[in-house]
């Protein structure tokens, strides 16, 4: 019984520990692939520098939010799995 729980705990954790490596991963390519696009359409039409980076500033935003709300998640399910509240 108590080594089915511990498993269990430590099957929590380690999905935890992997599901926030896996947001940093994604935001870190999402916004790499951001950037490399946004400098390949400022090459090819200068003239709208101004708009291409401010909408690539806002799409950064958005996805680190999202990355830092997953990271939050995946760590409060981490400690809630080891007990500390």
């Amino acid at each position: 019984m108590l080594m089915s729980i511990l498993l269990t705990a430590g099957y929590a954790l380690m999905g935890a520990g992997i599901g926030a490596g896996i947001v940093a991963i994604g935001a870190g390519l999402g916004i790499g692939r951001i950037g490399g696009q946004a400098m390949e359409s400022i090459a090819r039409q200068p003239e709208a520098a101004g708009k291409i980076q401010g909408a690539m500033l806002i799409i950064a935003a958005l996805i680190e939010v999202v990355s830092l709300f997953a990271a939050v998640i995946c760590l409060l399910i981490a400690l809630n799995i080891a007990g500390i509240s």
